[in-house]
């Protein structure tokens, strides 16, 4: 039975299905990471937030995640034993250079926002697929912004963005129907909410929050929330062609 349903049956009686739930938030500490680890807590999940920030032990364990856990880009291996004990992970994990188009700059951008999720997506699907009990299927969530798709007046976020965009679909695609019986991925495509990304961003990041966590109940693997419509036409169309595309040399 897959999370995505809003109530699992657990042998006596019907639980809430976030109740218990084990759930990893890069990126934590931002507006978004804590909206998230919020309302899932106040769902009876157990939220590890996973910082690049340094723990002082003084960590706000109230209102933020449970847990803290510090990591860096590249050291992704050594959160397996922490992904393993994952029944979902947030990939929420970003930094924006802006208008910053030195090469430092996008290596950078390119590094955090698509080759870390890249590599955590990879791990996570192995762990994934090592499981012998195949009634709670992993999920990934992979925040990849409306950048993915259009300008966000930052070149070296948009390249980035639409990197981890193409790899997201490009592994939705290629998993094997029995990798999909252990391991959901739902790419998550977001408008411009408030942050410390984005000081000018117009949704609200606890609203935005709430949609996310309401919308990932459906079967569906794309969330997209924004106030631009154009957005909900060209995103599902790009998934679609990406997949065709994908598949077409799948078979060769």
């Amino acid at each position: 039975m897959s999370l995505n349903n809003q109530e699992v049956f657990t042998g006596k009686r019907i639980k809430p299905v976030w109740q218990g739930r084990r759930i990893g938030i890069t990126g934590a500490s931002g507006s978004l990471g804590l909206a998230l680890s919020k309302i899932l807590r106040d769902k009876g999940s157990f939220v590890i937030g996973l910082t690049h920030k340094t723990l002082t032990g003084k960590e706000d364990c109230k209102e933020g995640p449970n847990q803290w856990i510090q990591w860096d880009c590249g050291e992704e291996k050594k959160l397996s034993k922490i992904l393993k004990s994952l029944d979902v992970l947030v990939l929420n994990h970003g930094i924006n250079p802006g208008a910053n188009l030195d090469i430092d700059g996008l290596n950078m951008a390119i590094e955090v926002n698509a080759l870390s999720n890249w590599r955590l997506i990879n791990c996570f699907e192995e762990l994934a697929y090592q499981l012998k009990d195949t009634s709670y299927p992993k999920e990934v969530w992979v925040n990849t912004s409306e950048a993915e798709i259009q300008p966000a007046l930052s070149p070296s976020y948009e390249i980035s963005k639409r990197l981890i965009g193409q790899l997201v679909s490009f592994k939705q695609s290629s998993l094997s129907k029995e990798r999909k019986s252990k391991l959901i991925i739902k790419k998550l495509v977001l408008g411009p909410f408030k942050s410390n990304l984005n000081p000018i961003g117009i949704m609200n990041p606890k609203s935005v929050a709430d949609k996310i966590i309401n919308k990932s109940l459906s079967n569906s693997t794309l969330i997209i929330i924004t106030p631009n419509p154009i957005t909900y036409c060209l995103m599902p169309l790009t998934e679609i062609i990406r997949s065709l595309y994908f598949r077409l040399f799948k078979g060769k």
